[in-house]
Parts: structure tokens; C-alpha cells; sequence
């Protein structure tokens, strides 16, 4: 019988939660929740001069933006340093280390003999490695350090990259414990998986190179290896390690910047791994066939327009109260006003005439400007052009015939297409100035709808104003 899949995020609270790091913790999800499986969440905050608390709330805050939901409680690796240590004694009982009491001279003076030998990428060989007990100081503080192979090869079965094979006289007897008794990364990531029942480590492949030395504190300890999934960084859209230079980078940034969390999601699945030609899809759906065989080994490049696409399809598709609620969600994090109760409910009414070519929540707030305005309306320079004498008069012979109007589409389609016939006119001509009463824009939504959303009182108090 197989173990339960149990997969986990790791980062590192130094800064904000990085888009690629946001893919990462992604991958993590929809891997375990497809099969049923765990996703945990660690905070590797044994880097104690760069991590802060505010740092660790912002990955908090990003990854429940975007959705992903973790089983149990949230991890501190610094708070389980005593059980790392322990680990390190437990290996130096076990034989698989050794104390080391090199000081940091004498390993530079070390280094510095091979180079003057020819050698510049020589592994430091600690002369205590097999040194005679009775040869150990008394009372001075010492290092951990692990036993690695000398000659032959680690070989990683890596879900991504393949068979990786490591050649062991590059593999250093890398420190597990230093001597003022705090354990290394290298040592407490282990120990932590271990602990953690972590089956899978999906994570991005610049960790690759660790995974050798990290294999090394498995084997010495006796425990199983979990699977590993390396995969590719994502790149910009010129091919280069994305930065600043190429826009957001940080997750936040997307939410600010009105990117809908159910677009991300799956423009962020799609990067770097696909499934046929499965391009638009939920969250319940990429669960079933997300697999590690569609992931490609090339870096994926971040494609700006192809995530509007993408984020279009999700508001077009997305439940307009939810999308309302993600909407003001939206704006709290770009530090814009609040919708007023009378504008939310106007722009749920709304949202069937607005969604459907709206790419973000700007768009959206945009092309619903008609029903999130009060009196007087302001008209802009192109609509305001179009409210001449004729036009403004046909508006005062509509009011009457509106104010005894049933409101329905077809109802007001019958009355104005009759105005515009009786003044000799095509609709389009007398569009234009009913956009620009009702919306103070030319570019709208059409006439009917704008009518229908803002109600039949609001309507002709509109037209009166822009008709005197």
C-alpha cells in the first residue's frame, strides 16, 4: 500500500512571496489536493537578521489571495532548532559525522595550498574527519560535520529533470551543526521533511545541486528519500531571470494590479506545464489531470498578455457576487475607496453587460463607470460633443414616453428605435447622445442595458439634466 501523498511549501520569509515562488506553492496544491493527499505550509525563518514578521504575513496574505488552503498549522523551522541539533548528535553516534574543529583560517589557509597547487574547486578535506579521539581539545566549542562519500556518484531520480548523476569527490563534508550549536539549512530542511512525512518536494530547480548533499543526511540517518521535482524558473518575457525590470514580480503586485485570483491560478498552472490543449480551466478541474509528466524541463517565460486572456475568461466566467466580493478585495490592496452599498449593489446588477470583455477588475470598474456615477453626470469632451440642440431636443420628447414605459428591453427598444425613426435618424446617431446622458462617455455598454441597470427614475432624471 502506498503512502498518503504529502507534499509542502517552504519559503523563506525575507521579502514578499515571489511570483515564482507563488507557482511553486501551486504546484505543491494541486498535486496533493488531486490525489487526495496533504499540502503543508514551513516558514524557514532560521535566518534571523533578514526575517520578519511582516515578511511571513505577506506570504500568508498572497497564498490565501490566491486560494491555496495548507492542513495544519503553519511550521517554524527556528522553533524546531533543538530538534535539528538532536538530529546531528543522533548522526555523530551513528558514525555518519564528526566533530570538526577547523577554525575559518585554517580553512582558507587550506583553500589556498590548492590553488597554489593548481586546484581552484577542491572540496576542504578536514584533517578531524578521522583523527583520533585522544587527539580531540578538551572544552572547545566544535562543528558537525557530515561524512560524504569520497569516490563514486549520488544519482537524484528527479520527476523533471531525469536521472542526475553527481560526481562525490565534489560533494564537501558539508556542516550540519555549527559550533555555536545552531543547525544549517541544509541539515533542518531534511530533519523538517522528515518529520513533516513529506512524500514529494516539488520546489524550483536551482535547488537541484542541494538535493545530492541533502540525500547524504537521508542516508546517513536511515530514512527514506522523498521524491523530487525540480522545476524550471520562471523567465521574463525576453528569456532573462525575471525582475523589476519586466513589471510585477512580487504576488501582491497582481492582486493590486486587479488580476482575479482564479485567472492567476490557472495562468500560473499553465506556466511551464501543460496538458494537451487544455488552456482555460478551474481549480477542480486542473486537480484531476495536473500531473508532473506536463511540466517542461525549459524555463517558462511570463507572458503578460496571455494572462489577461486568461484572467478575461475567469471574470467572464466567475459568479458575479464572488466576483464583487474579490472586486472590493481589490481594492482595499490597491489602497482605492470602497464601493458605497448603493454602488456594489448597482454593479452586481451590472455585472451581466460589463464582465464579458473586461480582462481585469480596472477594466470592469471602467466599463460599469455608468452605474457607479451619481448626478450630475460629466459628460467628457468626445460624448459631450454629440449633446447638440437636435439631440438634446429629441431627449426632452423621450422623458414622457419613458416615464409611462413597461422596463424591459424590448419595451425600450420599440421606443427608442420609434424616436430615432420619427426624427429621421438611425439609431446610431441618437445612441450618441444617450451615452453621453447616461454614461458621460461614448464608449458604453449598450444603451439598453446602461437603461435597465440604473433603473427607469434614475434614467430619466439623466436625460432630463443632459436635454436642459
Amino acid at each position: 500500500m502506498s503512502k498518503p501523498v504529502v507534499t509542502r511549501f517552504a519559503p523563506s520569509p525575507t521579502g514578499f512571496l515571489h511570483i515564482g515562488g507563488a507557482r511553486t506553492a501551486l504546484f505543491n496544491w494541486l498535486y496533493a489536493r488531486g490525489r487526495g493527499g496533504k499540502f503543508l505550509l514551513r516558514i524557514e525563518d532560521t535566518d534571523r537578521e533578514r526575517s520578519t514578521p511582516a515578511a511571513t504575513e505577506a506570504i500568508l496574505k498572497g497564498l490565501t489571495w490566491l486560494g491555496l488552503d495548507w492542513d495544519g498549522d503553519v511550521v517554524s523551522q527556528f522553533e524546531r532548532k533543538e530538534r535539528h541539533a538532536e538530529v546531528a548528535h543522533e548522526m555523530l553516534a551513528r558514525g555518519t559525522a564528526y566533530r570538526c574543529w577547523s577554525t575559518p583560517e585554517e580553512i582558507a589557509d587550506w583553500k589556498a595550498a590548492q590553488e597554489a597547487q593548481g586546484i581552484s574547486y577542491a572540496v576542504f578535506q578536514s584533517p578531524w574527519r578521522d583523527a583520533d579521539p585522544a587527539s580531540f581539545p578538551a572544552d572547545k566549542p566544535f562543528a558537525i560535520r557530515m561524512k560524504a562519500p569520497r569516490e563514486g556518484e549520488t544519482v537524484i531520480g528527479d520527476q523533471v529533470q531525469g536521472q542526475v548523476v553527481i560526481k562525490n569527490e565534489t560533494l564537501d563534508d558539508m556542516i550540519v551543526l555549527r559550533s555555536d550549536g545552531t543547525p544549517t539549512y541544509m541539515l533542518a530542511v531534511v530533519v523538517d521533511d522528515h518529520d513533516m512525512g513529506v512524500t514529494l518536494v516539488i520546489r524550483g530547480d536551482d535547488h537541484l545541486v542541494n538535493a545530492a548533499r541533502q540525500q547524504m543526511v537521508y542516508t546517513a540517518m536511515g530514512w527514506d528519500v522523498p521524491q523530487w521535482a525540480h522545476i524550471p524558473l520562471i523567465h521574463g518575457p525576453d528569456g532573462k531571470k525575471l525582475s523589476k525590470r519586466h513589471g510585477a514580480t512580487g504576488l501582491e503586485e497582481y492582486q493590486a494590479l486587479g488580476y482575479p485570483a482564479a485567472g492567476m491560478r490557472n495562468y500560473l498552472t499553465r506556466l511551464g506545464w501543460a496538458h494537451g490543449d487544455l488552456e482555460i480551466f478551474t481549480s477542480a478541474e486542473a486537480m484531476e489531470v495536473f500531473d508532473l509528466k506536463g511540466i517542461g524541463k525549459a524555463p517558462a517565460r511570463l507572458d503578460f498578455k496571455k494572462l489577461e486572456n486568461t484572467c478575461g475568461h475567469h471574470i467572464a466566467m466567475g459568479d458575479d457576487a464572488a466576483l464583487l466580493h474579490e472586486l472590493q478585495a481589490y481594492l482595499s490592496a490597491a489602497g482605492k475607496a470602497a464601493l458605497s452599498q448603493a454602488q456594489a449593489d448597482r454593479l452586481q446588477k451590472a455585472m451581466y453587460c460589463v464582465k464579458d470583455r473586461a480582462k481585469t477588475f480596472p477594466e470592469l470598474l471602467d466599463k460599469a463607470h455608468f452605474a457607479l456615477i451619481s448626478r450630475p453626470v460629466q459628460p467628457d469632451e468626445k460624448s459631450a460633443a454629440s449633446l447638440d440642440t437636435v439631440s438634446r431636443s429629441i431627449l426632452t420628447s423621450l422623458t414622457p414616453q419613458l416615464q409611462n414605459a413597461s422596463w424591459t428591453k424590448e419595451a425600450l427598444e420599440t421606443i427608442l428605435n420609434q424616436a430615432a425613426s420619427d426624427n429621421g435618424i438611425g439609431f446610431g446617431k441618437l445612441a450618441a447622445p444617450l451615452r453621453a446622458a447616461l454614461a458621460g462617455r461614448s464608449a458604453t455598454p449598450s444603451v439598453f442595458d446602461m437603461m435597465l441597470v440604473i433603473g427607469q427614475d434614475e434614467t430619466i432624471a439623466r436625460l432630463s439634466e443632459a436635454a436642459a
